[in-house]
């Protein structure tokens, strides 16, 4: 796991405060998304399928930090939409460092050279550009070429500026051990980004494609042969040793949803950042108030095939918190991203 030490040791102070005062569920992160509007049209993405009255709102500035002040949270990952769209954006972030929030702006990269003035380098701020394959597999998947060349070119200048840069990369049925191998190796040894995250695509109910999601058995099968010969301890991987575990099958859990909250245009989304069972305006009411239970594989069918970082990364970090075998693998692997 290549978490700077910084955020590791915040992160698990805040697990053991939680726990000694007994709270059963809390965020590890918040997923903010101040607005829907995209400048791409990916097929396996279902948020810009919103109305265009919807896609032409903008959160307020005090709104958003207010939702993430509310939660409590000690990260922020900024999506949408595509948040460099915002026009209040770097003022959301800087308010946001300025509370010694971990804050994640995930973009396309498509606008961040353009935009990148606005932002200061800070140990509490990454850019997180998503790359979903090398040129041609990454420009098929945005819809649009010359993204994946604007990206990299975007990487480049964010790190000459001294900026932390991390990549999310999503992964269909469409990919195969060989694919994801040359685009985690790439943004390790060459583009050299600070950490990689990955996932297995979730079935967005408005998403253009269908047909190319991941199931379980699928899931395991890919990561399991991608992750052989030492690839998964060299790749500078932003999860969880158990969340690895999980990916390849040696290890399940439930999802805890509740640990990732997304607030949004209208709210706070029940149950999670991918499922939309309705919205409720504070964070209280949505973790008193939503029936937990019955979400998650073998509850939920549209949860059956889902693998998704936002439900299963925070009950891995939790049941590390809870071994002590495991937090000292954890700590060890923490310690070794950094060197």
């Amino acid at each position: 796991m290549a978490m700077p030490l910084r955020q590791s040791i915040k992160v698990a102070t805040y697990l053991i405060e939680q726990k000694l005062r007994r709270r059963e569920k809390f965020p590890l992160i918040v997923e903010l998304e101040p607005l829907y509007a995209c400048n791409l049209a990916c097929e396996g993405c279902g948020k810009i399928q919103h109305p265009a009255g919807v896609l032409k709102q903008r959160m307020p500035v005090a709104q958003a930090v207010g939702a993430v002040l509310e939660s409590g949270a000690p990260m922020v990952s900024i999506a949408g939409g595509e948040p460099l769209m915002h026009p209040q954006i770097d003022e959301i972030v800087r308010q946001l460092v300025a509370r010694r929030k971990y804050v994640f702006l995930c973009t396309n990269a498509v606008l961040l050279r353009k935009k990148i003035e606005k932002f200061t380098p800070s140990p509490y701020f990454a850019f997180a550009v998503h790359i979903d394959g090398l040129r041609e597999r990454h420009d098929e998947s945005v819809a649009k070429e010359g993204v994946f060349d604007e990206a990299v070119a975007a990487i480049k200048e964010a790190k000459r500026r001294g900026f932390r840069v991390t990549t999310n990369s999503t992964f269909f049925n469409t990919d195969t051990p060989q694919t994801i191998i040359e685009v985690l190796n790439y943004l390790n040894d060459d583009l050299k980004v600070d950490e990689m995250m990955i996932s297995p695509a979730y079935a967005y109910e408005k998403a253009p494609d269908q047909e190319h999601f991941l199931g379980v058995e699928q899931t395991r099968e890919l990561f399991k042969k991608t992750f052989a010969g030492g690839n998964r301890a060299r790749w500078r991987l932003n999860h969880s040793p158990l969340f690895l575990d999980f990916l390849e099958g040696k290890a399940d859990f439930p999802c805890t949803a509740w640990a990732i909250p997304n607030y949004s245009l209208f709210g706070w989304q029940r149950p999670c950042y991918l499922m939309s069972d309705g919205y409720v305006p504070t964070y209280r009411q949505l973790i008193e108030e939503t029936d937990w239970d019955k979400y998650g594989r073998g509850k939920d069918p549209r949860c059956a095939n889902c693998m998704a970082h936002c439900g299963y990364e925070p009950t891995a970090v939790l049941a590390t918190m809870g071994s002590l075998k495991e937090s000292l693998r954890a700590a060890r692997e923490t310690v070794s991203g950094n060197r």
